[in-house]
């Protein structure tokens, strides 16, 4: 059975604590969020090493090696982002259909030991950006085609909120 697509708008975590996982963004620089996904890398790596990691808890959850390449995916597309902001005057980000990407990458066919290298890999390049963003830097900004604008340090809360939220989905 197909993954139905997730269509929420998850902004509102900027704002408020996830029922579901627990994030708070408060104050988190990013700075903080490149100190956490120190933390994360290793439970994700954690994660993708079990013998379920290829096991749907049920028809419409994705597995812990699907959720391992989502955030793999995600790591690129925030560090692309990011680099925009940095680098561009109010940045324009192109759409990611994560859903579209799950399936154009077969996400469920996927290797778990190429994943959890590229997942350590693009974790490493990100925690690495979000580390060295200066703080004269912070409020640079970056749009969503809906309309979403971010901060730097937004984003920055946004992505680990993403990361920690997955990892909460995969028991990790």
């Amino acid at each position: 059975m197909a993954i139905t697509p997730d269509t929420k708008d998850w902004t509102w975590v900027l704002g408020r604590r996830c029922p579901e996982c627990g994030f708070e963004a408060d104050s988190l620089t990013p700075q903080d969020v490149a100190r956490r996904l120190d933390t994360a890398l290793p439970r994700w790596d954690a994660a993708l090493q079990r013998d379920n990691v290829l096991e749907r808890p049920d028809s419409s959850t994705w597995s812990p090696l699907e959720y391992g390449y989502h955030v793999r995916d995600v790591f690129e597309v925030f560090r692309h982002r990011l680099e925009l902001m940095l680098t561009e005057d109010d940045a324009r980000f192109e759409d990611w259909d994560q859903d579209a990407a799950a399936l154009e990458k077969s996400y469920a066919d996927a290797d778990p030991v190429i994943v959890r290298s590229e997942l350590a890999t693009q974790g490493a390049l990100i925690r690495d950006a979000f580390a060295a963003v200066p703080e004269r830097a912070y409020g640079r900004k970056g749009l969503r085609s809906n309309g979403s604008e971010f901060t730097v340090v937004t984003l920055a809360q946004y992505f680990l909120h993403d990361v920690e939220h997955h990892l909460h989905d995969v028991n990790g």
